[in-house]
C-alpha cells in the first residue's frame, strides 16, 4: 500500500480559511465536507478543498466531530461548543473539574466520549451532556501516558475505542463502560513498524477498511496500520516541517488522508496510489483557498 502526496489546504494568514496561530483539529462528516479548527474559530471546506464557511469560536479549538445528525462539536479549554450544521450555536457544555483539555471527541451509541488531556483520561456523556463515566484511569498509572498533553481516540463501527498512549508505545481499547479490551503497538528505534521516541504515537483515526492511521512526532509523519497493528503504509516524512507534533489526521470516504502540519498550518493531503489502490478523482480537486 502506497500513497502520494497531493497539495495542501489552508496556511498561516488571518483570512477565512487560514490560521494565523494554531491549526489543531480535523474531522469530517457524511458529505465529505472537512471541518478544521484551530486560533478561535471553526473553518468548513468543501470535499474539493474550498473554503465553504468560517465562524469564531468562544475559545481556542483543539478538537472537532461531526455527529450523525450533522451537529458539530468543538473541544476547548474547559468546555465544548454544539454548532448545528450551518454554524449557529446550540450548546455550551461546561463541567468544572472534568473538562480540563478536550482534545478528541467520538461518539458512541447516543454517547459522546471527550478526551481530557488535563486529567489524561476519556470521559462518557449523554446527548445533554451529563457525565457517565471516565474510560483509561483504571490503571496503576491513573490514566493515559500522555507528556506531550495531548490526548486522541477514535471508535470504530463497532463501538470500540482505540486510543493513543503515546508514553507507552501503543494503541489500547476499551468498551465505553471503561474495560480494556487490548493494545497493540511496542517501542523500537529501527523498525518503522514500532514506535520510537519518548512518545509515539500521538494521534489516531481509522479508515473505511477499519485500518489505522496514526501520526508521530520526532521525525513527523503518518502511519497505516492492519487492526491488529500491521505497518502498511508510511507518508509524509518528507513534506511535515520536522517541528511538528500533535497532528491531528482525518480520512475522507475515498480513503485520502489528511494530516496538519502544526508548524506551516497546512492540512497536508495524501491520496491511495493509483497502482494499488482503486482509482482516484483527479488531484486538483485539492486547492489552497
Amino acid at each position: 500500500m502506497r500513497y502520494r502526496y497531493i497539495g495542501v489546504i489552508s496556511g498561516k494568514g488571518t483570512n477565512g480559511g487560514l490560521f494565523a496561530d494554531a491549526l489543531r483539529g480535523l474531522a469530517f462528516d457524511a458529505t465529505d465536507r472537512l471541518y478544521a479548527v484551530g486560533d478561535s474559530k471553526l473553518v468548513v471546506f468543501s470535499p474539493q478543498g474550498k473554503l465553504l464557511r468560517s465562524r469564531r469560536t468562544e475559545r481556542p479549538g483543539h478538537s472537532v466531530a461531526v455527529a450523525a445528525d450533522g451537529t458539530v462539536y468543538v473541544g476547548q479549554p474547559g468546555q465544548v461548543q454544539l454548532f448545528d450544521p450551518d454554524g449557529k450555536l446550540l450548546d455550551t457544555w461546561r463541567d468544572a473539574g472534568r473538562l480540563g483539555l478536550v482534545t478528541a471527541i467520538g461518539f458512541v451509541d447516543d454517547y459522546v466520549l471527550l478526551a481530557d488531556a488535563k486529567d489524561r483520561c476519556i470521559r462518557r456523556y449523554d446527548q445533554g451532556g451529563k457525565f457517565l463515566n471516565e474510560i483509561g484511569n483504571d490503571n496503576r498509572m491513573r490514566g493515559f501516558l500522555i507528556p506531550n498533553k495531548h490526548l486522541d481516540f477514535v471508535v470504530d463501527p463497532q463501538g470500540v475505542i482505540h486510543a493513543c498512549n503515546p508514553g507507552k508505545h501503543r494503541i489500547e481499547r476499551y468498551t465505553s463502560a471503561g474495560k480494556l479490551l487490548g493494545h497493540w503497538g511496542r517501542f523500537d528505534g529501527r523498525d518503522p513498524a514500532g514506535f520510537s521516541g519518548c512518545c509515539n504515537p500521538t494521534n489516531i483515526t481509522l479508515n473505511r477498511q477499519g485500518h489505522v492511521v496514526v501520526a508521530v512526532k520526532a521525525g513527523p509523519r503518518a502511519k497505516v496500520y492492519s487492526a491488529d497493528g500491521k505497518l502498511l503504509a508510511v507518508m509524509g516524512e518528507d513534506d511535515l516541517d520536522p517541528l511538528c507534533k500533535n497532528t491531528d489526521v482525518a480520512v475522507d470516504s475515498r480513503g485520502r488522508i489528511y494530516v496538519i502540519d502544526t508548524a506551516r498550518l497546512h492540512i497536508c493531503v495524501f491520496a491511495p496510489d493509483i497502482t494499488t489502490q482503486p482509482a482516484e478523482p483527479n488531484a486538483d480537486e485539492t486547492v489552497k483557498p
